[in-house]
């Protein structure tokens, strides 16, 4: 339609002019350069309904007030048209997401290699009966020591020295802690795992570290022998290596069990024959054990004549990395995927 022209100021050419911006504002697409267009269009230095205005000194003087009113009322409803419309961003000519593309593969996650290994070693003696104890990692002195027949003036606290937090709150070198604790809230029959992470100030290298993982086993019950001790690793070592793994017994010492073995299993690499994992010994220690010492019955009340039972431990990362040929501990905790990801 075209521009307004002189003497064509009317009652009816203003209410269609109104019109005509009511409909394009609502029109547009609602984005902020379309609505300021139609601003400009009919409202603006240059616009149409401003042009109008310039007409007013032509029209009759007693016409005057009457078209002055419609043209306000008109440059209001433009107005309130323009503003009733929020500015937001234009829509997407087509949808966000292509319903018809197949779905993509999400990456799958993996356990820790410790972890792992952990949950392997559980589910073997879950088989056996066993349950899954825990216990706090900041422990107190007694637990640590003193309940596990460690007196402080005791040589062997020398090797299992760790980090104190007060003068008798420390982060426990041992989960045998969780024996004590699980012994002084239960009685016999006993039968638990205590998995978890221990502390203690060795030098780090590739064999040691100052925080590594370990699990414990305890049974209590009247008439345990080092037989059942023997079968219970055996069927582990079967579990965990394979079914044709040989054991072995080696005397030792340990404060908390009398008598005390460090146990060997055949090379699973190259079957006791000898390689470069087993040092070429044939054999690979994997754990300590023996049967609780009765002074660490009378800490926590039971009847040493009564009953009798044997304990266990091993550490997770040794285990992990004679499983599998790893000769650097540091390795598992660097968090290096092309390393994480061949296990």
């Amino acid at each position: 339609m075209g521009e307004t022209t002189q003497g064509s100021l009317t009652p009816e050419s203003i209410r269609e002019l109104q019109d005509r911006a009511v409909a394009e504002a609502a029109s547009a697409t609602a984005t902020p350069a379309d609505l300021e267009a139609v601003r400009v269009r009919y409202l603006g230095r240059k616009g149409l309904l401003r042009e109008m205005y310039s007409q007013l000194g032509v029209v009759a003087p007693e016409q005057r007030p009457i078209i002055g009113q419609l043209l306000n009322a008109a440059r209001q409803t433009i107005e309130q048209a323009l503003q009733g419309r929020p500015a937001a961003p234009a829509a997407p000519s087509r949808p966000a997401f292509d319903f018809t593309l197949p779905g993509r593969k999400l990456p799958r996650g993996r356990l820790h290699p410790i972890n792992d290994t952990i949950e392997a070693i559980k589910d073997i003696f879950k088989r056996l009966g066993f349950e899954v104890a825990f216990g706090p990692e900041v422990e107190l002195d007694y637990y640590n020591f003193e309940a596990l027949n460690i007196p402080a003036d005791h040589p062997s606290r020398d090797s299992f020295d760790t980090f104190f937090l007060h003068d008798d709150v420390l982060l426990r070198s041992q989960t045998s802690t969780v024996q004590i604790r699980t012994m002084e809230n239960r009685r016999p029959p006993i039968r638990v795992i205590a998995p978890g992470k221990v502390y203690r100030p060795d030098t780090v290298d590739a064999t040691h570290g100052f925080l590594f993982h370990q699990l414990e086993g305890l049974v209590v019950d009247e008439g345990v022998t080092m037989a059942d001790l023997k079968y219970v690793l055996h069927e582990f070592a079967r579990g965990l290596y394979g079914p044709d793994v040989k054991m072995r017994f080696r005397p030792s010492f340990f404060p908390f069990t009398e008598p005390s073995v460090e146990v060997d299993v055949s090379c699973f690499v190259c079957g006791g024959k000898g390689c470069s994992v087993c040092k070429r010994a044939g054999w690979i220690e994997i754990l300590g054990a023996g049967m609780v010492d009765p002074n660490v019955f009378r800490y926590v009340g039971y009847d040493s004549e009564r009953y009798t039972g044997f304990a266990f431990g091993m550490g997770v990362e040794r285990v992990l990395m004679r499983r599998h040929g790893i000769n650097d501990m540091r390795l598992l905790l660097e968090n290096d995927l092309r390393f994480l990801r061949q296990f």
